[in-house]
């Protein structure tokens, strides 16, 4: 494990007066994260953006509002990950909602067809018993200009919804809805595939009420609201940036789901997940129920999550998530042994600073193409250094997933190796933190060179510093239940809106492992008196428990910990430094 310089976060020299009124460490908290006034931190649905401000939004609702009045075959082409799961369910449902009687999805699976609306996949569309008369991709499309062409050529119309940034080329769709397309005014760049596709609903759904096309129904205009706990879902998952916007579309997401008015699908997910509803927090999203989604996607197929959240049978709804549950024990299964093969390709890497590469490549023939991509952020998690981890693809071909740090935007970096070395590349794409790509087996020693020269071209020596930014220290009173519970309502927190994170100096009363792995301690603030439960996870059992040490520096976060119908204050240990 890389070794970590922890930092403290400068919030600006005095507190805003509307700060004034809050719990004096939530309004450091909400300072130091640029926050001056609690109505900033995104609460209501009136505080969204307006999807007006969306490039292309117009035409989209055109288009979507004439294959309604016409009664078109509508196809969703989705993608296998939790944003593409929730993004394909969305917009089934508020079609259904509104409507439409034939709309169907179709998931590429990653094994056979790769990723987005390819040629292949629209083969496969329009071999259906009664094709579709409109595409509409979410969170993909944006870079599938030979399949949009392929669509057009058949006389179908596609709908490209997407948030990946776009390449040179613009697929030639008959819209496009991306905040990320060049000339978007649309502020929130950050929002995720099912927050742009919830946002073309709700535009849809208001030309439709201005034209009258709900009482020609028949049937009361639906509130779109009611979908907000997969928007909450997709959004956590897919790691994107909690901005206002997005803090906003969580939140209300949240409220729901707690209040148990979320899709049977989700509802069964934290029941096989074990996490209770009324508790429910952004990162449970993020750790309990993305996972089991995402593993039909790397092992199967996505259709079954899909199916999960589409579902408003409770009893079909369970036995989906218990295969979804299934899939995911499996999932880590092969994991754990994938990261025990990529710890042994590490023991041969030279791991003197001086030497070891800044950009990783590993591969093995053996590994599981819908698994590298966890691998591969569990090594740079570990290493901390952009990693890209491999595995056999098709013939010769192997397939790779990236995973980055700050500093280095890996698609950039891979769009830079593409230019200077034509041919080496068969193909690519992502964000800055996260990449997929293919390439001939035979040229993956020259890839590993390029991209190890790539990633020191662009970062300095301290970016390879894991670096943990904290709150600063608290005082003996404030290791309460009240500000644990506060500061867990004052979120929702995620990527870039980080929960808050503290550290200390304390001594050590007791440690032993409990779980096989996790280091459950009882410490006590330096100078204070107070004795507090904490446990760290997953700690190297060769060097836990140490009696020898007296008295660390934790960083942690406070956690309320239910046991046996008890309630007590816990520190969730994020990283322990032995001080003597």
């Amino acid at each position: 494990m890389s070794a970590a310089l922890i930092k403290r976060r400068s919030p600006p020299v005095g507190t805003s007066s509307a700060l004034s009124h809050l719990h004096p460490v939530l309004a450091r908290v909400y300072a130091a994260r640029g926050i001056d006034d609690p109505q900033k931190v995104g609460r209501h649905l009136r505080e969204l953006l307006p999807d007006a401000q969306l490039k292309g939004m117009e035409a989209a609702v055109s288009r979507l509002v004439r294959a309604l009045e016409q009664q078109q075959r509508i196809l969703i082409v989705g993608d296998f990950d939790c944003d593409g799961a929730t993004s394909t369910a969305l917009a089934v449902l508020a079609l259904r909602m509104m409507g439409v009687e034939q709309v169907s999805y179709l998931v590429p699976n990653r094994f056979e067809y790769g990723y987005g609306l390819s040629p292949e996949i629209v083969k496969v569309a329009m071999q259906a018993a009664q094709p579709p008369q409109l595409i509409i991709t979410v969170d993909n499309g944006i870079s599938s200009v030979e399949g949009v062409q392929r669509a057009r050529d058949l006389g179908v119309d596609v709908l490209i919804t997407d948030h990946h940034l776009p390449g040179d080329q613009l697929p030639d769709a008959c819209a496009i809805v991306n905040p990320n397309q060049r000339g978007c005014e649309f502020m929130a760049k950050s929002t995720c595939g099912v927050g742009v596709i919830f946002y073309v609903m709700i535009a849809l759904r208001r030309a439709l009420i201005a034209q009258g096309y709900f009482q020609q129904l028949g049937i009361e205009a639906p509130n779109l609201a009611c979908l907000l706990d997969l928007v909450a879902l997709g959004t956590v998952a897919d790691v994107v940036a909690l901005e206002h916007n997005n803090r906003t579309l969580v939140h209300q997401g949240l409220l729901r789901i707690r209040a148990g008015q979320a899709r049977p699908g989700i509802l069964a997910l934290l029941e096989v997940a074990g996490r209770q509803r009324e508790q429910l927090m952004a990162a449970d999203l993020g750790f309990a129920i993305a996972p089991r989604l995402n593993a039909a996607g790397r092992l199967e197929d996505m259709s079954i999550g899909i199916e999960c959240l589409l579902s408003d049978d409770p009893e079909q709804a369970l036995a989906l998530a218990q295969q979804l549950n299934d899939l995911n024990v499996e999932r880590r299964s092969i994991e754990r042994q994938m990261q025990q093969d990529a710890l042994k390709l590490l023991d041969h890497l030279p791991l003197e600073a001086d030497s070891m590469p800044w950009g990783v490549c590993l591969y093995e023939p053996g590994w599981h193409q819908g698994v590298i991509g966890i691998l591969a952020s569990r090594i740079k998690e570990r290493l901390h250094r952009p990693v890209i981890a491999f595995a056999p693809g098709d013939g010769d071909e192997l397939k790779g997933s990236a995973r980055s740090i700050a500093g280095f935007h890996v698609r950039d970096g891979l769009d830079a190796i593409a230019a200077r070395h034509p041919g080496l590349l068969r193909k690519f794409g992502g964000h800055a933190m996260a990449a997929g790509l293919s390439l001939a087996r035979q040229d993956l020693p020259a890839f590993r060179q390029a991209f190890d020269e790539e990633v020191r071209q662009r970062l300095q020596e301290d970016d390879l510093q894991r670096v943990i930014v904290t709150d600063g220290v608290l005082e003996e009173m404030d290791f309460t239940l009240e500000l644990a519970a506060l500061l867990q309502d004052a979120g929702p927190w995620g990527h870039q809106f980080p929960e808050p994170l503290f550290d200390g100096e304390f001594r050590v009363l007791q440690q032993r492992i409990v779980g096989y792995r996790h280091l459950k301690l009882v410490v006590m603030p330096v100078g204070g008196q107070l004795a507090l439960d904490a446990i760290v996870f997953n700690v190297d059992t060769e060097q836990w428990p140490d009696t020898s040490v007296q008295q660390v520096r934790l960083v942690y976060r406070l956690s309320p910990n239910q046991f046996r119908g008890q309630v007590t204050l816990q520190l969730m240990v994020e990283a322990i430094i032995p001080s003597s």
